[in-house]
């Protein structure tokens, strides 16, 4: 189940690799905005995508009960989110100006992060409706027509970035707007592939999506009830790093390319782990909507021997060959001292892409049986403590450089799954349910 979802995954990390390695070669100011700017408007868009695909666990649970008339109800709900999802997104893309002013980076990369940003916003409605539509066959197990939506949106969108950013084939040359227009565009496409199966007369008849078409009050909030704090604890995660680059951002350029570069590279990582936890959710939500806590035990430490696996191999090549890794975004030697440094950031990757494969696997148990708002507490009062306070308070007054900032990135996934593990441990969510008693 979980393996289409890391191909799938795999082909968005790829654009996403393909996308900031255009960049970076286009120039300097485009690699330093690409990032901010990617993810403060992915915050937004995690935030609004992780309450309709929050739908994927009631429909597990669902699903393992065998209630499967719930099903089309619940993923209308997840309409009904998507569509206010994309008039609040068009009205944040407004609020750009003002957002990167506060950044402080200098003039020529908050005009492209504006740029960026906006861009993600104003098409951000196509991103929560993959949520939505991928929860209705995550829930299910069926993670197929995710994976293959997915690569086809990837296929379209790489040649399509290179042309716009550059100028290729007839397209204007449009840099780093170029690359969020190709972005929206590849949204459109994996929605277009998702929505096609739907249609199907199977799967009208078998959860009666036609009849379900309609609000039901109950349902929708009791989605809201467990999928705003399980978003809010998703996106107070990506804000910790959206803070964290704003924050590198103020001390130089050199770092901040630096640590964007970085970061591209460590969601090699990142999204297998994110693959593997939305598998791990459905899962333990079918297991759970049976009675076998035994069964989601087992798909717990079966997911996380494999990412282990996953992670150790990157560790290896991230600790021996860093210069190799790094020169596929940088093979100026005019830029020796942002390469430089990359490397040597490397070295912290190593460290806390180990304890992100321990932290999502259990958060995604968590999730699975609906304890989310034991995860909101824990991020809420990590961040904080962690990350954001000590990150602001030392770059701002006690003059941390880039090397003690990303201990405090590490510190920040240490604690994390520390917690988390020690929630697992305890068994409480063993009992729980999202779902209403049949």
């Amino acid at each position: 189940m979980c393996f289409p979802l890391v191909a799938g995954l795999a082909a968005t990390t790829v654009m996403e690799f393909t996308d900031r390695i255009f960049l970076s070669h286009y120039s300097v100011d485009a690699i330093s905005a690409v990032l901010p700017a990617g993810v403060t408007a992915f915050l937004l868009l995690s935030f609004f995508g992780g309450i309709s695909g929050y739908s994927a666990v009631f429909i597990a649970q669902y699903y393992g009960s065998g209630r499967l008339e719930k099903v089309g109800i619940v993923f209308w709900q997840g309409i009904f989110i998507t569509l206010f999802s994309g008039i609040a997104l068009f009205m944040a893309s407004l609020l750009a100006t003002p957002l990167f002013t506060l950044a402080g980076h200098s003039p020529e990369v908050r005009s492209l992060e504006e740029i960026y940003f906006s861009i993600l916003c104003q098409g951000g409605i196509l991103h929560v409706l993959i949520q939505t539509l991928s929860g209705f066959f995550t829930g299910r197990g069926k993670t197929r027509p995710v994976m293959l939506a997915n690569i086809l949106g990837m296929a379209v969108n790489i040649p399509l970035d290179y042309a716009l950013i550059y100028g290729c084939w007839g397209l204007p040359e449009l840099g780093i707007q170029g690359a969020a227009i190709a972005t929206v565009v590849s949204w459109a496409v994996t929605v277009f592939v998702l929505i096609l199966p739907m249609f199907s007369p199977g799967q009208q008849q078998e959860y009666s999506l036609q009849k379900t078409m309609s609000l039901d009050r109950k349902v929708l909030f009791r989605l809201l009830r467990y999928g705003i704090p399980a978003s809010i604890q998703f996106s107070l995660d990506v804000f910790a790093f959206t803070f964290f680059i704003l924050m590198v951002g103020r001390l130089g350029s050199v770092e901040l390319a630096a640590s964007n570069i970085v970061i591209s590279i460590s969601s090699l990582a990142f999204m297998p782990n994110l693959a593997f936890s939305f598998g791990i959710s459905s899962m333990v939500g079918q297991a759970l909507g049976r009675g076998r806590p035994d069964q989601a035990r087992a798909v717990a430490w079966s997911s996380i021997h494999i990412l282990l696996a996953y992670t150790l191999l990157l560790d290896l090549i991230f600790i021996l060959w860093p210069e190799f890794i790094v020169s596929f975004f940088i093979q100026d030697s005019g830029y020796q001292e942002i390469s430089d440094m990359a490397a040597r950031i490397l070295g912290f990757v190593a460290a806390y892409i180990l304890l992100d494969a321990f932290y999502m696997s259990f958060a995604a148990v968590l999730k699975g049986a609906g304890d989310t708002q034991y995860l909101l507490r824990v991020i809420l009062t990590i961040s904080l403590s962690c990350m954001i306070i000590p990150l602001f308070l030392g770059i701002q007054y006690f003059g941390m450089g880039i090397y003690a900032a990303w201990s405090c990135l590490v510190l920040f996934i240490a604690a994390l799954c520390i917690l988390v593990m020690i929630r697992y441990t305890q068994g409480q969510w063993e009992s729980m349910l999202v779902i209403e008693d049949s």
